[in-house]
């Protein structure tokens, strides 16, 4: 509902933008804002009472549509054809609404101006798809950005149009103008031609009429438009300006009221419509037409008078003859010659029929000879004679002169030979001078149409247009440009196509080139297609594309092997998959989708349901017709068998009873029973009777059980009754085998008692050795009661004493090890001391300076003493741990 905004809002009152009024007032009663006034409570009440009206009002007319729809008696096609009818629908009575006060005052308002701005804000914008660019063949979507044209209103891309002028205007420059691109040509509409100058060449996106730039889309408004009123100019310019709000295509007619009279000015001033204010009063307009004789009797016009249609009898202009001739010719003459003798006396006038003077004789005065050299007076009956001399006239060549004597008549042809050079310039030859020499050599240069060569004899270079017919396929590739032979793009095709709906009872005219791809106009009326089912009709639904749906009538045909009608929907034509393959030429061809075909399917088989009794007479059931008949239920027989214990487990059969025999027991079409014992056995046992199914009490079991001993190590037979009778004692006795238990305590010695159940007691009787910490002293101790304490066997003073005698020789050791390391570095020093005094020159005076003594060398013996010491400390404290451990 794009345009219900734009039209509703813009016709007399378009000053409610700046009043306020819209969404506004309603945001700031919704949210509170304490700068808005609220209203009282009566005024509320009264608010809300209406708005409940107003409810109910809407709500009882929604019912009556829905009623109405349901009593319609045909359906539309699709509901989106509805919804789209509906929408249509209101567009044209809200666009009616806002234009009916241009015409409702008066009815003589310019309707093709009225209808042509209708159709673009109807057809044209609002609906999708409904504008072609006829530069690019394409549809213009509503965020595009466009321009239109102010002669045709057409609507292209903005892009398109830059493109078309840019291109417009190198091609004029490059074939008219020497010095290229400094002129500046005009360029056309693509429409209809209309020129604009290059500095008219749109830059930027505007609105339909020209206020905002970059006009933002907008849902509200309509595609391409401001929103703001138009105030364009009317055409023809009246001094009014456009009411509606911004829209595309011509300005309606001036709506403005005005006081006028009529045409001819004899009634009194009455209000009219600007637009029609020119208006006639119907009466004789009575004016004196220019004959001055009668009157006009013409209706109130305005303008000058029509001729007088008058006819009166009439002298021609030399007064020799009368005729009727119309009124409005005042002057008129004759086809005579005059011939009343002139002032000389001797000739007559040679003029035809006229008015006035005749004039003098043409022969009296001075009159010079032939070729215009002497002068003479002479009667005007005598003739001038020739002069004699040479004429000398220029002759038409303008090179050359008469050569004859003077001589009455035109000069002839200058027959002069002399040397011309062709037009082109190549060629030059003797020739006389009144021809044209032309060589035969023909212009290869391309003509200005860039396609075709010139072909000319003898071309000066000036090559002329080219004359052959453009026939370029143009961009609705239906029709060839009809132009001639041209350079740069052609014009887009002129030619307008109706697209028609199926029956052919709607149309809609679009661009050539564009019927293709649109889509063809809804059609109210129903669809005139004969049904392809075996119904007489089909049911009524709209004019539509396509075959029509399918049939939804049922299908009535007789069943075949019953009497039952078919119920199911007409199944005539059907669409289903074909199951023809096309053999592929070669790997490179790729699989066809999945052809459809139209094609009658057979009756589904009768489904009406019939009761009938299952073969075990268990139950009675409704069967489908088509499958009616003795059956099985699928439950179990049931019967009660000869055993008395079990009964028929087969499926659901036919049971021949005996006579007057029950119908709880099997019959000789049941099943044997062929099943072993199922009465409960003894408790603990787990073997089943030997006998077949019978009726007695079960024998004693005799069978042995083997199972495994408590250790599992040993396989035991146990008798099944000795061992079910037994107590719990008598069975553990039973399962055990007698030997030494194969199981590991927790200390990884094996367990001393015989084969029992459960867990092993963790009391280890077995005896281990134990030795001090320093390996000297060793015992032997329960398992148990070394698990249990911790340090048992502890080390006396002879083994303190070896361990300080160890230590003490390991300190010895070392401190030899330091000393001898000592001395090593005391020597090597002295050494070095040595080879650097013997390296000095012999020649150098040697001055004896008494050289002072080191650090090292004077506190080396009072920083090795404590040294030594702490290292011997360390290695003692670290022996006594050892030897305690």
């Amino acid at each position: 509902m794009t345009f219900v905004v734009c039209v509703t809002q813009c016709v007399m009152n378009p000053a409610w933008r700046q009043q306020g009024r819209g969404r506004a007032q309603v945001r700031g009663q919704s949210t509170g804002d304490p700068s808005v006034a609220r209203p009282p409570a009566a005024v509320r009440l009264e608010v809300r009472v209406s708005t409940l009206s107003k409810f109910d009002e809407i709500r009882k007319a929604d019912q009556a549509s829905a009623q109405r729809l349901a009593a319609e008696k045909h359906s539309s096609s699709s509901s989106e054809d509805d919804d789209e009818d509906e929408c249509e629908g209101k567009r044209g009575k809200i666009l009616q609404s806002a234009l009916c006060p241009y015409t409702s005052h008066t009815g003589d308002a310019d309707a093709g101006l009225l209808e042509q701005t209708t159709s673009f804000i109807k057809h044209e914008v609002c609906q999708s798809g409904g504008v072609t660019c006829l530069i690019c063949i394409a549809s213009v979507r509503k965020v595009s950005q466009v321009w239109s044209c102010v002669g045709c209103y057409c609507i292209f891309h903005i892009t398109c149009v830059q493109k078309w002028a840019e291109d417009s205007v190198f091609l004029v420059s490059s074939v008219t103008d020497e010095d290229f691109g400094k002129k500046d040509h005009p360029w056309p509409c693509p429409k209809c031609r209309y020129e604009y100058s290059r500095e008219k060449t749109p830059s930027r996106y505007y609105c339909y009429c020209g206020k905002e730039a970059e006009p933002a889309p907008d849902p509200w408004l309509l595609p391409h438009s401001c929103g703001q009123v138009c105030e364009r100019e009317f055409k023809p310019s009246c001094g009014h300006h456009c009411l509606l709000l911004c829209h595309p295509g011509p300005c309606p007619p001036c709506p403005k009221m005005v006081s006028v009279s009529c045409l001819c000015g004899k009634s009194s001033r009455v209000p009219r419509r600007c637009s029609a204010k020119s208006w006639s009063c119907r009466q004789i307009c009575g004016r004196t037409l220019p004959c001055r004789i009668h009157s006009c009797a013409d209706m109130c016009h305005a303008g000058e008078c029509s001729a007088c249609p008058q006819v009166s009898l009439q002298a021609c202009a030399c007064g020799r003859q009368q005729e009727e001739q119309p009124c409005a010719n005042l002057e008129w003459h004759c086809d005579q010659v005059c011939g009343r003798p002139l002032s000389c006396g001797n000739h007559t006038c040679e003029r035809v029929c006229h008015s006035g003077v005749c004039g003098q004789c043409p022969r009296a005065g001075n009159r010079s000879c032939f070729c215009g050299k002497t002068k003479s007076v002479l009667p005007c009956t005598v003739d001038v004679p020739t002069c004699g001399d040479t004429c000398g006239k220029k002759l038409d060549c303008g090179l050359h002169t008469c050569s004859m004597r003077c001589h009455k008549g035109a000069c002839e042809t200058c027959r002069q030979e002399v040397e011309k050079t062709c037009r082109c310039g190549r060629y030059s030859k003797n020739v006389p001078c009144h021809k044209e020499y032309l060589c035969d050599s023909k212009c290869n240069k391309t003509r200005t149409c860039g396609r075709h060569q010139c072909k000319r004899k003898c071309c000066p270079g000036n090559c002329p247009p080219c004359d052959m017919k453009c026939a370029r396929m143009l961009g609705c590739r239906n029709h060839k440009c009809p132009s001639v032979c041209h350079q740069g793009s052609c014009y887009p095709c002129p030619v307008m196509v109706e697209v028609h709906c199926d029956c052919g009872s709607t149309s809609i005219t679009v661009p050539c080139g564009r019927e293709r791809s649109t889509k063809p106009p809804r059609c109210k009326e129903l669809c005139r297609k004969l049904p392809s089912c075996h119904h007489s009709s089909l049911e009524q639904h709209r004019c539509h594309v396509g075959s029509c749906p399918a049939c939804k009538q049922r299908c009535g045909h007789l069943l075949k092997g019953c009497n039952h009608l078919c119920p199911a929907p007409c199944h005539d034509q059907v669409l289903v998959k074909s199951s023809e393959q096309v053999m592929l030429a070669g790997p490179w061809e790729q699989q066809s989708a999945p052809a459809f075909i139209r094609t009658a399917l057979p009756c589904p088989p009768c489904l009406v349901p019939i009761p009938t009794s299952c073969l075990g007479e268990h139950e009675v059931s409704p069967v489908p017709c088509h499958s009616c008949g003795p059956f099985s239920c699928s439950r179990p027989c049931g019967r009660i068998l000869t055993c008395g214990n079990h009964s028929c487990c087969l499926e659901c059969h036919r049971v021949t009873a005996a006579p007057h025999s029950d119908k709880i027991k099997a019959g000789k079409e049941c099943v044997k029973c062929e099943e072993g014992c199922s009465k409960p056995r003894p408790a603990g046992c787990i073997h089943l009777c030997a006998l077949p199914c019978h009726h007695d009490k079960c024998p004693t079991c005799t069978q042995m059980i083997r199972q495994r001993c408590h250790c599992k190590i040993s396989n035991l037979y146990i008798e099944c009754l000795k061992f079910t009778s037994a107590d719990d004692e008598g069975k553990e006795l039973l399962s055990s085998c007698q030997n030494q238990c194969p199981k590991q305590l927790s200390c990884g010695h094996r367990c001393k008692l015989l084969c029992h159940s459960g867990e092993c007691e963790q009391i280890c009787s077995q005896k281990v050795k134990l030795r001090c910490s320093c390996k000297r002293i060793k015992k032997e101790f329960p398992c148990s009661q070394v698990r249990l304490e911790d340090r048992l066997l502890a080390c006396d003073e002879t083994c303190r004493e070896l361990q300080n005698k160890h230590a003490e020789s390991r300190a010895a050791e070392e401190k030899a090890v330091l000393e001898g390391e000592l001395r090593k570095q005391q020597a090597e020093l002295e050494a070095f001391e040595k080879r650097q005094k013997g390296r000095r020159k012999k020649s150098r005076k040697v001055t004896e300076v008494e050289s002072e003594e080191g650090v090292w060398l004077k506190y080396k013996h009072c920083l090795l003493v404590p040294v030594c010491g702490l290292l011997l400390a360390v290695a003692a404290f670290y022996l006594l741990q050892l030897t305690v451990q």
